[in-house]
């Protein structure tokens, strides 16, 4: 099965218990269809006390099944709480995103969106150039506000 196939036939399963593993999961799940494979990944920490991250992952033989799953068992209560079912999404790749080790600017699709054109860097040079005429003094253009505070309303 390809890699967009599978993930046709995979649905994430989210805001799931402590108490929820992967024999859990699957049996809630096995009224829907064949499953291939159940995963619920572990937490980054390795010291964290929770067995898993609070979702995983369901995937099915068939890609009718999943969506099956997902009409019916999204807001529905496992163990106590309401579990969010959807498609899952594709994984980033590490160097993509928040949390990535590379900086935003470095990462291959910023350029081409963040770019600014010549003609916009040309522009903004000219501006910059053309208020860089300073005033004679600091106070220059003060001149009216030699008191403090408001104004009393002129009769």
């Amino acid at each position: 099965m390809s890699d967009t196939a599978r993930l046709k036939a995979t649905v994430y399963v989210g805001g799931l218990d402590n108490a929820v593993n992967e024999r859990i999961l699957a049996e809630a799940f096995l009224p829907f269809g064949e499953i291939v494979e159940v995963s619920l990944p572990k937490p980054e920490v390795p010291s964290s006390p929770d067995p898993h991250r609070g979702f995983g992952y369901v995937e099915f033989e068939v890609p009718g099944d999943a969506k099956e799953a997902i009409d019916n068992m999204h807001q529905s209560e496992l163990f106590g709480r309401v579990i969010k079912v959807a498609a899952a999404k594709p994984q980033k790749e590490s160097n993509e995103g928040l949390g990535s080790k590379t900086a935003i600017w470095e990462q291959e699709g910023w350029l081409a969106k963040h770019a600014v054109s010549d003609e916009d860097r040309l522009a903004a040079e000219k501006a910059r150039n053309g208020s860089d005429v300073r005033p004679d003094g600091p106070m220059q253009g003060l001149e009216g506000l030699d008191v403090a505070g408001p104004q009393p309303a002129s009769s």
